[in-house]
């Protein structure tokens, strides 16, 4: 047993230390890209199935309350929490448009949507960047493996390297993390002593 968590512990980390040398410029540009948003009184919508919509629901209540500082809420949006809306254009169109519909409902020139997908080819976060691009949202979406078809798709791509969905998630939430940590940074302490 203590094999299995000291291998799972290195692959961790590697995927973590792959991830930032791969994708650290990208994250930056994107937390600059969100800080933005919310500076033009826009918000943030995020979406992925699975573990994935558990990640876009964790990252929407650190902006919504508060990551690691004293700060003022933030406009963020998980798509994937009323089941009254999920289940009634599922039931209605298909489950392939449960985020899109949400997207042309709520989304607003300059907003931001945040699309996790470990494998790149969920069709309902395939649907949702399609959306978004036709209405003038910035699309960023965190991927795994080679990134899948939504690649291409999005204005911004992060992928993990990893062919582990349990990997890919790690990273997923870790990177997330990052980008509310520099989020707060540009709005709120950039500027301040030791900058």
């Amino acid at each position: 047993m203590e094999k299995i968590v000291e291998a799972a512990l290195k692959e961790s980390v590697k995927s973590k230390e792959d991830f930032v040398k791969e994708n650290g410029p990208k994250l930056i540009l994107f937390a600059e890209r969100i800080a933005l948003a919310f500076t033009n009184e826009r918000k943030l919508m995020l979406c992925g199935n699975g573990g994935s919509a558990a990640d876009a629901q964790h990252l929407a209540a650190e902006f919504v309350n508060r990551f690691l500082l004293e700060r003022p809420p933030l406009p963020a949006v998980a798509l994937t929490t009323d089941t009254s809306v999920i289940t009634s254009i599922a039931n209605d169109y298909s489950f392939e448009e449960v985020f899109s519909k949400q997207i042309k409902a709520l989304g607003r020139e300059g907003d931001v949507l945040l699309a996790f997908t470990t494998s790149g080819n969920s069709a309902n976060v395939v649907s949702a960047v399609k959306a978004a691009r036709k209405m003038g949202l910035y699309s960023a979406v965190m991927t795994g493996g080679e990134g899948g078809k939504i690649a291409k798709m999005a204005d911004l791509c992060l992928t993990v390297r990893n062919a582990s969905t349990p990997r890919i998630q790690e990273v997923h939430i870790f990177a997330g993390h990052l980008i509310c940590q520099m989020v707060d940074h540009v709005l709120f302490q950039k500027g301040s002593k030791g900058e």
